[in-house]
């Protein structure tokens, strides 16, 4: 738990660090977004290098994706992906419904947004681990209403 506790201290201070740090043009561009996008490739990298050293190699391009959905994305955020989607074509919809990242923001509308900017460094994170598992992606996030605490529930 402490180390749960951790992450997210560690997670709002780096999104904090990294908007605070910038200039206002930067902001307006999206520079801070790539900036914890690219922060959060490097680490999905070294995860899934660490994650998948012991583990056979996998059959499939959906082969991979259920064990970002069960191994990596539990390993990280204490949970499975609560659902996995495909088209067949190449195109994978992953959903959190409790995202820990987003519940210490109020579930108001207003802070829709401000999910962009704590959703960036997870986009790089499978994006780093996808590449270094083999697969080129483009990995965006979506957000249509924010999660329940615990305490909402």
């Amino acid at each position: 738990m402490a180390d749960e506790a951790l992450f997210l201290l560690l997670h709002n201070e780096m999104v904090s660090g990294v908007y605070k740090s910038a200039e206002q043009g930067e902001v307006e561009n999206g520079r801070c977004i790539t900036k914890l996008e690219n922060m959060g490739f490097r680490v999905g990298q070294g995860l899934i290098e660490r994650f998948t050293k012991d583990t056979a190699r996998f059959k499939d391009e959906l082969d991979i994706m259920k064990f970002i959905c069960k191994d990596f994305w539990t390993t990280v955020f204490k949970k499975q992906i609560d659902n996995l989607r495909t088209n067949h074509q190449g195109i994978y919809v992953l959903q959190d419904n409790k995202f820990r990242l987003l519940i210490q923001l109020s579930a108001g509308k207003q802070y829709l947004e401000h999910a962009s900017k704590y959703l960036a460094f997870t986009c790089g994170l499978i994006r780093g681990g996808l590449s270094n598992l083999g697969i080129k992606s483009i990995v965006t996030a979506e957000v249509s209403s924010m999660p329940a605490s615990a305490n909402e529930e």
